[in-house]
C-alpha cells in the first residue's frame, strides 16, 4: 500500500469514487499501451510508481504491426496493472493516452487497449476519466522526472524523439490539466529512434537498439563532426542509415559506426534547437523520449542549452507523465 501521501483535492472539485471509504491518500493512475511498451503508474502525494513490459519483437525486426502491438497489450494490461491496484485500495481519477500526439488525426490502434482500461477502471472505481496524448505523457514525464513541474504553467520548447516521432513543440499551459502543443519543427523522413533502431540492426544489435548502441559508441575512440541536412528548422535524417552503412562495407569497426549514428543525430537535434531559440526567443528547453535517454546526446544538449532530461526509467515509453497530467487537471498539482 502507498504511504505517506497527503495530498488533497479542492474540496469544490473533489470527486466521490464508489470505493471511498478504502481510499485513505489520493491517487491517480496513469495507463499508456504505446507501440513499443504497456505500461502503468500511479502518482501519489509527489512519488510515482510505474510498472512496464515492452512487447516482444522477433530476432531481426524492427517493430510490430499493431494488429499484434494490440494483442500483446490486452495480455500483459494485467500483469503491470495488478501489482499497482492490489491493496491500493482505490484510485481518485485515471489518466491514459488515447493517441499518438495533439494534432488532428493523429490516431494509433495500439492506445486503444489502455482507453478500454481505463475506461473500465474509472467505471469500477467511480472516478474521473482524463484522455491525453501519448506525447503529452512523455512531456509531462520528463518534468516530473526533472524535478520542473513547473513548467507546466509557463511557455517552454519540448523536442520528443522516439522511435515514431521526432518533433519540437511549443508548449503552454493548457484547459483541464492538458498541455497545449504547437508544432514548431520534425524530422522530414527517418526519425530518430528508426536511426537508431536500423543501425543497431545492421550492427547486429537487439530491439530497441538504444541502449546497446549507447554502450558500443561509448567504446570508439572518435568523434564525428557532421553537418546536419537541414531546411529552415527541419531535419533530415534518412542520410545517417546511408552514410552508416557506408561505413561498415568500408570497414569502419562497429563502435566508431555507433558513435557516427549517435554524433548525426545530435548534430541535427542542436541545430534544430538554435534555430528555434533564434526564432523563439530564450525559452527553457526539455527533451524528452526514449531517444534522448542517451548520456551522450544528454551531456552536449544539457550544457549547451542548460536543458532538462528525464532521468532514464522516465523517458522510455511509461505511464508516469498521464498520472501527473490526471492528478493535475483534478486540482492537486
Amino acid at each position: 500500500m502507498l504511504t505517506g501521501c497527503s495530498a488533497q483535492l479542492p474540496r469544490s472539485r473533489r470527486r466521490e469514487p464508489a470505493l471511498r471509504g478504502r481510499i485513505m491518500t489520493h491517487q491517480f493512475l496513469g495507463i499508456a499501451t504505446s507501440n513499443y511498451t504497456t505500461s502503468a503508474a500511479m502518482y501519489c502525494g509527489g512519488t510515482v510508481r510505474q510498472q512496464k513490459k515492452l512487447l516482444p519483437v522477433k530476432e531481426g525486426e524492427i517493430g510490430l504491426r499493431q494488429s499484434d502491438a494490440l494483442f500483446h497489450h490486452v495480455h500483459q494490461l494485467p500483469e503491470v496493472l495488478c501489482p499497482l491496484l492490489e491493496g491500493a485500495g482505490g484510485v481518485n481519477a485515471v489518466g491514459v493516452s488515447v493517441r499518438p500526439r495533439d494534432q488532428e488525426g493523429s490516431y494509433m490502434p495500439c492506445f486503444s487497449a489502455g482507453e478500454t482500461a481505463a475506461r473500465l477502471l474509472a467505471a469500477a472505481y467511480g472516478a474521473p476519466l482524463h484522455p491525453f496524448s501519448h506525447q503529452a505523457g512523455h512531456l509531462a514525464a520528463a518534468l516530473f522526472s526533472a524535478g520542473r513541474l513547473d513548467l507546466l504553467e509557463r511557455r517552454f520548447l519540448a523536442f520528443h524523439v522516439s522511435g515514431g516521432t521526432t518533433e519540437a513543440v511549443l508548449v503552454s499551459p493548457g484547459a483541464d490539466g492538458a498541455l497545449q502543443t504547437e508544432l514548431a519543427a520534425r524530422s522530414l523522413d527517418l526519425k530518430g529512434g528508426q536511426a537508431v533502431d536500423r543501425v543497431g540492426r545492421m550492427l547486429g544489435l537487439p530491439f530497441p537498439a538504444g541502449p546497446a548502441l549507447e554502450r558500443l559508441a561509448l567504446e570508439s575512440g572518435k568523434t564525428f563532426r557532421v553537418k546536419p541536412s537541414m531546411r529552415g528548422c527541419d531535419c533530415s535524417l534518412s542520410g545517417i542509415e546511408n552514410q552508416c552503412r557506408r561505413l561498415l562495407q568500408d570497414g569502419a569497426p562497429r563502435e566508431d559506426v555507433a558513435r557516427y549514428c549517435l554524433d548525426a543525430l545530435l548534430a541535427a537535434l542542436d541545430a534544430m534547437c538554435a534555430a528555434l531559440l533564434r526564432d523563439q526567443g530564450d525559452l527553457p528547453v526539455l527533451f524528452a523520449g526514449g531517444v534522448m535517454s542517451n548520456s551522450l546526446l544528454r551531456r552536449v544538449l544539457e550544457n549547451r542549452y542548460g536543458a532538462c532530461f528525464a532521468e532514464p526509467a522516465f523517458s522510455s515509453d511509461n505511464a508516469a507523465g498521464v498520472a501527473v497530467l490526471a492528478a493535475r487537471a483534478e486540482g492537486v498539482l
